[in-house]
């Protein structure tokens, strides 16, 4: 494997879905009898986690999560956003498709969009969100934002920084 690693990016609460995704992943990788040790360097998982206050016995999903000990460390990172913010996208905010639970791998039904009018207005709320994250102004104003984020001493968050106000 080489180029650029596979990245999965998930609104956690508790790690479960990474969980059952790795689960069947690793199982894969064992029936095709792939290089595990090669394919493992090339997955990251990014957990966008609602921002609480730290402490050393604060929930770290990723802490309880047995999968992420085969995986090397920087495989695993967080991003915290401010909790009514999270709250809005992972419990509020209208989805554009159902859940894909396993066993709706194979219904016919999940390949078909939701066309319902909620559905459509969440999907025309993210293309305005997209769109507002392209324009210059509100690239500056989130490279601004960062900046008092208690991550920005990490080389990662800074090179974001940097790419935002190009």
């Amino acid at each position: 494997m080489r180029g650029k690693p596979t990245v999965f990016v998930d609104l956690v609460s508790e790690g479960g879905t990474f969980e059952r995704l790795f689960a069947v992943l690793r199982q894969w990788i064992d029936d095709e009898h792939a290089q595990w040790d090669v394919i493992r360097r090339q997955l990251r998982f990014v957990g966008i986690t609602g921002r609480r206050q730290t402490s050393p016995n604060a929930f770290r999903w990723q802490q309880h999560a047995d999968f992420t000990a085969e995986l090397p460390a920087a495989a695993i990172r967080n991003v915290s956003l401010d909790g009514q913010i999270w709250s809005y996208f992972g419990n509020h905010q209208h989805k554009t498709a159902a859940s894909f639970r396993r066993t709706a791998w194979a219904d016919p039904a999940a390949n078909e969009p939701r066309r319902d009018e909620r559905s459509r207005m969440a999907l025309a709320e993210a293309v305005q969100v997209v769109a507002a994250g392209r324009t210059p102004e509100v690239r500056r104003k989130l490279a601004e934002l960062l900046t008092h984020e208690p991550a920005i001493k990490e080389r990662w968050l800074r090179d974001l920084q940097v790419s935002l106000r190009k």
